[in-house]
């Protein structure tokens, strides 16, 4: 049986910031990487596609940090 994926679902997901992030609050995971155990996520702004870092998925469950879908920040 082949091993499960973690965060399956992680490109194409978008998650908004608690906190502005380099100017930003929405962005989009673009690309992913499997480094042994860890996965990390590339994010890009969703309104300036030159503001793009990669950062460990597990981060992403930090609701302080991280909601999942573009909140307004009457949302959050």
């Amino acid at each position: 049986m082949p091993k499960k994926q973690k965060f399956p679902h992680l490109i194409g997901s978008k998650w908004t910031a608690m906190q502005e992030t380099f100017g930003w609050r929405h962005f989009v995971v673009v690309n992913r990487k499997n480094e042994g155990e860890l996965v990390f996520a590339e994010i890009k702004a969703a309104c300036d596609d030159s503001v793009r870092f990669w950062l460990n998925a597990k981060a992403l469950k930090r609701r302080s940090l991280w909601l999942p879908g573009w909140k307004t920040l009457s949302e959050m």
